[in-house]
């Protein structure tokens, strides 16, 4: 009778309620959960076959682009008048800026490859999110 209440106690431990995650913040100045940027960084370093000094140039002009896209993002999510058409053409000015400025960073060829790799990247995270809106189990992302 002791072990089984001791197992059924253990049991009743592990089953505990863990906190919620956090969601991530619609604000312009905020950011993912740090595991889905670490896990991008990562993903398209590896899509790119950075060099470390590829990588030590191309994070900071990214990180530049990114905050570009993400204040476009909230500024077309805010802004009732903001049509689509709008928002894309937003998005090709910022993306045809950055191109010239990813060319210091890393060549012509690799700069198209990260189109397709952010791309890559979205498209996972979009079907990570419906698997588990569908119920489905939590597996880690498959690798780059």
């Amino acid at each position: 009778m002791k072990k089984l209440l001791s197992v059924l106690a253990i049991l009743c431990w592990l089953t505990l309620p863990a906190p919620a995650q956090q969601s991530p913040r619609q604000g312009p100045g905020d950011s993912w959960p740090g595991w889905v940027e670490a896990y991008k960084t990562t993903f398209i370093t590896t899509r790119l076959r950075l060099t470390p000094q590829e990588a030590e140039k191309f994070w900071p002009i990214y990180n530049l682009y990114a905050a570009e896209v993400k204040q476009a993002v909230y500024d077309h999510r805010h802004n009732p008048n903001s049509t689509e058409l709008d928002y894309e053409k937003t998005i090709l000015a910022i993306r045809q800026k950055y191109a010239i400025e990813f060319h210091k960073a890393i060549s012509p060829a690799k700069i198209n490859d990260f189109w397709i790799a952010e791309r890559d990247f979205y498209r996972l995270v979009q079907q990570e999110i419906n698997r588990r809106r569908r119920g489905g189990p939590v597996v880690p992302p498959p690798g780059p």
